[in-house]
């Protein structure tokens, strides 16, 4: 069954580590997929024109030869492409054929719809286009092997891929509903600015941390300044396990209309006039003399021609539908926790004022 695996990445540095590890792991470059925004022109297309932006969905440029960042020759197809509401960006692997359909400048839908053809779920298809937008870079593995699609997702995790759904949250707490195609890409500064919303929240968190803890021992040293703590802290893992849609199989139904002869019988009728001149001797009747009135005498002749009708009716419906199952599925992993062990010292030497060395 297809699969598909996605991963958003904040820096390019990532998405670069994130190829190069799935290139390793076996996974062939043509499964691989690569978009990144080049709004900031990080990433040097093979070309000196510009990246034109011309159409209302998507318009295809530049052609191959473009260099994602350090992945060029890592990847199959580079291209750089301009698309409405995001602005130019650069794509390789099959994801650049989705964008474009069969060859440069067919446009079919725009990022949207690039990324459903790939497989991704118009839902996040929509999460995924506004983290481009935004200066983000994606990676995208469609592999027909469920354990080369697992080990694509646990690489692209490892490689720090962002939770799609909870950076959708996040924006949502800024006031974006959806991506919209029509709005104005992002500018340089704007995606700078991103990605020090990002990065810095790690340190934030961290600072405050240390405020908490600087809070909370201060009133220990202030009552007993000769006291002296070690803190050893207790971490313990917790297995979170959540779901993700992935595109399975299903159902592509066409329609066609075929002809056959066909024939039917049907009896005809067909008038003939006759003419027959006959030698007569015989009084004229007073019949006869109101014909001789006549200068003109006209016989019709009927023919029937055959008329031909059709009447289409249904013969047959085709339903299509869905069935749901649910399954549960047992994930075993392992997880970590450190554990404290005290072991009592005999006497040592001490110090003036107390502390044990």
């Amino acid at each position: 069954m297809a699969s598909t695996v996605v991963g958003l990445f904040d820096d390019a540095a990532q998405a670069h580590r994130a190829a190069q590890d799935l290139i390793d792991a076996g996974i062939p470059r043509d499964a691989i997929s690569v978009a990144a925004n080049n709004v900031r022109r990080e990433h040097a297309a093979g070309t000196t024109e510009e990246t034109p932006a011309v159409g209302d969905n998507f318009v295809a440029g530049l052609g191959t030869g473009a260099v994602l960042g350090g992945l060029g020759g890592l990847l199959v197809g580079l291209a750089a492409l301009a698309i409405p509401g995001i602005g130019p960006i650069v794509a390789a692997g099959p994801l650049f054929s989705a964008l474009t359909g069969v060859g440069v400048g067919a446009a079919i839908g725009g990022i949207i719809g690039g990324l459903t053809e790939a497989g991704v779920p118009e839902e996040h298809a929509g999460y995924y286009a506004e983290g481009i937008r935004r200066g983000g870079t994606l990676v995208l593995v469609q592999s027909d092997d469920d354990a080369r699609a697992s080990r694509a997702a646990e690489i692209l995790e490892k490689d720090g891929a962002v939770d799609i759904e909870e950076r959708a949250a996040q924006w949502r707490q800024q006031g974006w509903t959806a991506y919209n195609p029509k709005a104005e890409p992002y500018t340089a500064e704007q995606i700078d600015e991103e990605r020090r919303r990002y990065h810095a929240a790690p340190a934030t968190a961290t600072a405050a941390a240390a405020t908490a803890a600087a809070a909370t021992t201060a009133p220990a040293a202030a009552k007993d300044t000769a006291a002296r703590e070690v803190t050893v802290p207790v971490i313990e893992e917790d297995l979170q396990v959540g779901k993700r849609a992935v595109r399975g199989g299903g159902v592509r139904i066409y329609k066609q209309v075929t002809e056959k002869p066909v024939e039917e019988q049907v009896q005809l009728r067909e008038e003939h006039v006759t003419v027959d001149r006959r030698p007569a001797d015989r009084p004229a009747t007073e019949a006869d003399l109101k014909m001789n009135g006549k200068d003109v005498v006209e016989v019709t002749e009927t023919i029937e021609r055959p008329v031909v009708s059709k009447e289409a009716r249904v013969v047959e419906e085709v339903v299509v539908g869905k069935d749901i199952d649910q399954r549960t599925e047992t994930v075993r992993d392992t997880v970590r926790r450190t554990d404290v062990r005290v072991e009592q010292l005999g006497a040592t030497d001490k110090t003036a004022d107390g502390r044990t060395y």
